[in-house]
């Protein structure tokens, strides 16, 4: 359920936000949605993937899991990784458009929201949204940061898709992925980077996509397929320790 109403520190003077990652929270996934503006980070821990929203557009995600709701960076103590995706540190807040200026006003930019009906919302434990005296706290104004880069990397995702198709990089996979002899995986309904339509690009084509801030994106997506192997390890780790 989502109860986003406007962020103020007014109404919401004493609200508190507990922080942390968990089933509870709603960590327990095996996709996550992610942005351009986090690749550089997000190449690093997942392999970064592509498929096709419900109207027909592409967006990334970072492969979490193997399974339904498996989450192989999710542990015990928390989320077992240098970085976590943006849409999971914001917690339980959105951005929103300014619901009373007019379509067109210079004041209806983004605006914060948050989601009243979040697990995390307390008002008895937790990392405080305001400070005492009305200024945002720490906290708030590291969850503004990161809503910042989900702002921005929405925009850059429509650079980043229509360049990518304009080059003609973008090819449907299917990952085939073998724990042992008996344990099998495939993962339909992906798109990924061609790396050999990449490689055989000329120079007027790697100049565009570079022009347009794309080709380090093209590069991020290729190489964190690497991390697929990770995801493998962590798979047998789990499985060893649930049958130990």
């Amino acid at each position: 359920m989502t109860n986003a109403v406007m962020l103020n520190n007014v109404t919401h003077k004493d609200l508190r936000v507990r922080t942390g990652y968990s089933a509870e929270f709603g960590d327990n996934i095996n996709l996550a949605l992610v942005f351009p503006t986090e690749f550089t980070f997000i190449q690093r821990e997942y392999p970064i993937l592509f498929r096709k929203d419900s109207n027909g557009n592409f967006e990334s995600v970072a492969l979490l899991g193997l399974d339904k709701s498996e989450n192989l960076f999710l542990e015990e103590p928390g989320w077992n990784a240098r970085y976590v995706p943006a849409v999971q540190q914001r917690g339980p807040f959105l951005i929103g458009l300014h619901p009373d200026k007019p379509v067109g006003s210079v004041n209806r930019g983004p605006m914060i929201h948050v989601n009243l009906d979040s697990p995390r919302i307390s008002e008895t434990e937790g990392e405080p949204v305001f400070m005492p005296h009305g200024g945002n706290s720490p906290y708030l104004e590291h969850v503004t940061r990161i809503l910042q880069i989900i702002f921005d990397g929405a925009e850059a995702s429509k650079t980043m898709f229509a360049a990518f198709e304009d080059a003609e990089l973008i090819e449907a996979m299917e990952a085939k992925i073998s724990l042992d002899e008996n344990t099998h995986y495939k993962l339909p309904g992906f798109f990924t980077i061609n790396q050999e339509r990449l490689e055989s690009l000329d120079g007027s084509a790697l100049e565009q996509l570079n022009r347009k801030g794309c080709l380090q994106f093209a590069l991020f997506v290729a190489n964190s397929l690497g991390n697929i192997e990770w995801l493998v390890e962590l798979k047998k780790r789990r499985r060893a320790a649930a049958q130990a």
